[in-house]
């Protein structure tokens, strides 16, 4: 498997963010080729330290890196990379990484 990892920093609203975020984003984003699964975090984003500077956390699920590839290279795929200037005001980290069970 391999996860396509998506930190959303502190919006300017955070309010705007969650609606935006659930109503548009979320089900363009489901449309992507390849997504097994689509996870996100619930609540305050902390860290061991207390407080983080991130919003929200979104975990996407793919067989592997080559399908995490494909996916966002896909039009569904520009198209959710295309609408985070349309919520995500305070940036966002994006990663991706193949994964195994430990």
């Amino acid at each position: 498997m391999a996860r396509l990892l998506v930190m959303y920093k502190t919006p300017q609203d955070g309010s705007a963010f969650d609606w935006y975020y659930s109503e548009k984003h979320v089900p363009l984003a489901k449309r992507i080729p390849g997504l097994r699964k689509y996870e996100i975090s619930r609540g305050a984003v902390g860290s061991p330290a207390g407080t983080s500077g991130y919003h929200l956390v979104a975990i996407l699920h793919f067989d592997d890196v080559a399908a995490i590839q494909a996916g966002i290279s896909s039009p569904e795929g520009q198209a959710a990379v295309g609408d985070l200037q349309n919520f995500a005001t305070g940036g966002a980290d994006i990663f991706t990484f193949e994964s195994r069970d430990a």
